[in-house]
């Protein structure tokens, strides 16, 4: 199935909030004839685009390839939380690759904060770094864990921004009677995720880059140099950054053996008022849970309650977005039962196995940097910086990223959907009862 044009338009903006408030770019031209290049990126999203950005800031010919719009896949459609950390906890990754290793894995992901942090400082990014973050657990036998979880940070890591939060202090920040108890990260934050994908298209258009949108790529021939093929267009690169995310479709088997597809939903409310917004959520924090399917959620510039959350079980959206994420947005605010909701859409994202990005080279000069499970704001834009360094010579951050093992997904590109379908299904009855 052709998850770009399943449920959306090609060329267009799906119907989001932040495409409505968002500061537009032009369009980008599409590529037409041969064209050469040091290195052509695949992809207009975080990755993309911060790839082509630091490449063409360090001197390479750069070419951008986007099927659609720049920012038009999860970058410029997810609920904007800049998380802390990697996507597993540090604990799962000591586990998994040892002290050292995850204390390594650390140190990425909170300079990956960072970089987003300098990012929205620019002139050429129209978008606020909001701080703080606030996991939530919805069942009481969570909060030791939450508890245990922030010592452990603080103690081990020498992270002093989170602290726990009993389920009064919890309750106190987020007006909801779903939750017990949490955490509260104030080097986390949320951004508007849009603005700052375009954000990033204006900063690697001023240091050189060329962007093409409409660009769909049809086939890429490995060797050396490498030739990326659309329907207009022959680019023949050095070096070639696969930044495609959950649109990878069968471009690379080798990556698409292990990051997989699929699809979250998100509505925004009409304007609650800045007071009604503070009753809500103080503080002006986003939330997520502790459920399987996680609830997140926070307010936009404009007082918007942004709600994200809810499974499907298909490639195709369902008809009635709104409808479904109402069900668990009231659930968690009785309080906005009958809300107006002014937009509702949904997203395709990357997800791997194990819920950590897949980074890899699938030839030698050819770079893959995906799969980040819905963690991505921050570390999709550090994956770009990554790419580039690598490319350069300066191999260390991919090689750490590269050596987390990256499991296939089990039965293939036939069985893996309904093997995942199972165990959503599993997990979210867990969640429920």
């Amino acid at each position: 199935m052709d998850l770009l044009t399943v449920n959306d338009r090609m060329g267009e903006y799906p119907p989001s909030f932040y495409a409505h408030a968002a500061t537009p770019l032009p369009r980008f031209a599409a590529p037409e004839g041969d064209l050469t290049c040091d290195v052509c990126v695949i992809g207009g999203g975080f990755t993309g685009l911060s790839a082509a950005w630091h490449l063409a800031e360090r001197g390479f010919d750069v070419v951008l390839l986007e099927a659609s719009r720049v920012g038009f896949g999860a970058s410029g459609r997810n609920g904007g939380q800049v998380g802390q950390g990697q996507r597993l906890e540090q604990d799962a990754l000591e586990a998994m690759v040892g002290k050292d290793h995850a204390r390594a894995l650390w140190t990425i992901a909170t300079r990956s904060v960072e970089l987003v942090r300098e990012v929205a400082a620019r002139d050429e990014v129209h978008a606020t770094f909001h701080p703080g973050v606030i996991h939530a657990a919805h069942r009481a036998r969570y909060v030791p864990e939450y508890r245990d979880y922030a010592r452990k940070l603080r103690d081990e890591y020498g992270y002093e921004d989170i602290r726990f939060l009993n389920r009064e202090e919890l309750q106190g920040l987020v007006a909801s009677p779903c939750y017990h108890g949490g955490t509260l990260d104030m080097g986390a934050g949320h951004i508007d995720p849009l603005e700052l994908t375009l954000g990033l298209a204006r900063l690697a258009r001023g240091a050189g880059a060329r962007i093409f949108e409409g660009a769909r790529v049809v086939k890429l021939d490995k060797g050396s140099p490498a030739v990326v093929r659309t329907d207009s267009a022959r680019v023949r690169a050095n070096h070639v950054v696969l930044a495609c995310n959950g649109y990878l479709g069968g471009l690379d088997p080798q990556v698409a053996a292990r990051v997989m597809p699929i699809n979250n939903y998100v509505v925004a409310t009409q304007p609650l008022g800045a007071d009604r917004q503070e009753e809500i959520i103080r503080g002006n924090r986003a939330v997520a849970d502790s459920k399987f399917v996680v609830n997140y959620f926070r307010f936009s510039d404009d007082h918007r309650l942004l709600f994200g959350g809810t499974e499907s079980y298909r490639y195709r959206f369902p008809r009635d977005i709104a409808g479904a994420v109402r069900r668990p947005m009231e659930e968690v605010f009785p309080q906005l039962a009958g809300v107006k909701i002014s937009h509702a859409w949904g997203g395709t994202l990357g997800i791997t196995m194990n819920r950590m990005p897949h980074f890899a080279r699938v030839a030698g000069n050819i770079l893959s940097l995906s799969g980040y499970s819905g963690h991505g704001v921050a570390m999709a834009t550090l994956a770009g910086q990554i790419a580039a360094e690598t490319i350069a010579g300066q191999a260390e951050r991919f090689d750490v990223m590269a050596s987390v093992p990256s499991p296939r997904f089990p039965g293939g590109s036939a069985l893996r959907w309904p093997l995942l379908v199972l165990g959503m299904v599993w997990f979210s009855l867990r969640d429920r009862f």
